[in-house]
């Protein structure tokens, strides 16, 4: 769970998108492509879902996880699932399998966060890595070249009892936007590489 970028960050080059907003889905993918290299399309794109299903306001990461599992998208690679969640306990193992495993990938790190009353229920994307833990005060490693993250609830006190109370209708619906725009992304993406392989073997015909 991570606080510290949407709670005190006001930077303009942070998207900020209500998770039922028309369109949304489309709007976040657009957001994250915009921060994508150029050919993104020849390194492998790793989607780290973080957080733990014994939290309420915690299982946001797990639940994306678990949905985009179900998408089976040939163009991504998924880890953290309810099933199988990457949280603080075992975090800097999972990232030191997923380099072995994907050489020099593209992250993409999803987390919950707590902020302001008037944020909650949007999503964030921003440039850069995740700060995972830092709403609870915990020092854990950054995660991801860029970062998508839900508000889920308040900020300022007992945050721990506070993501323990979280409405769990809330992380789904946001859980529901955020693996609908990751597809959204993942189709962008593989169009991307059909129109790249089209233009390449248009090159090869007319020389």
């Amino acid at each position: 769970m991570n606080l510290k970028s949407n709670f005190f960050d006001k930077k303009s080059d942070i998207t900020r998108i209500a998770h039922d907003a028309k369109d949304a889905p489309v709007s976040i993918a657009k957001a994250l492509q915009d921060l994508m290299p150029r050919f993104i399309t020849l390194r492998p794109i790793v989607i780290v879902c973080i957080g733990t299903d014994r939290s309420t306001g915690d299982s946001l990461g797990p639940l994306v996880g678990t949905k985009l599992r179900e998408y089976n998208s040939p163009s991504i690679h998924v880890y953290g699932t309810l099933d199988d969640p990457i949280h603080a306990v075992n975090l800097e193992d999972k990232i030191d399998q997923i380099m072995k495993l994907h050489p020099n990938p593209f992250i993409i790190a999803i987390d919950a966060c707590l902020g302001r009353l008037k944020s909650v229920g949007q999503i964030t994307v921003s440039d850069g890595p995740v700060m995972p833990g830092a709403g609870v005060k915990k020092d854990l490693p950054p995660v991801g070249n860029i970062h998508l993250t839900g508000i889920v609830n308040v900020s300022g006190f007992m945050e721990f009892f506070v993501l323990q109370n979280t409405r769990l209708s809330l992380v789904m619906k946001m859980a529901n936007t955020i693996a609908a725009s990751i597809l959204e992304l993942s189709q962008n993406l593989e169009r991307k590489d059909l129109l790249s392989d089209f233009d390449t073997d248009q090159e090869q015909i007319n020389s």
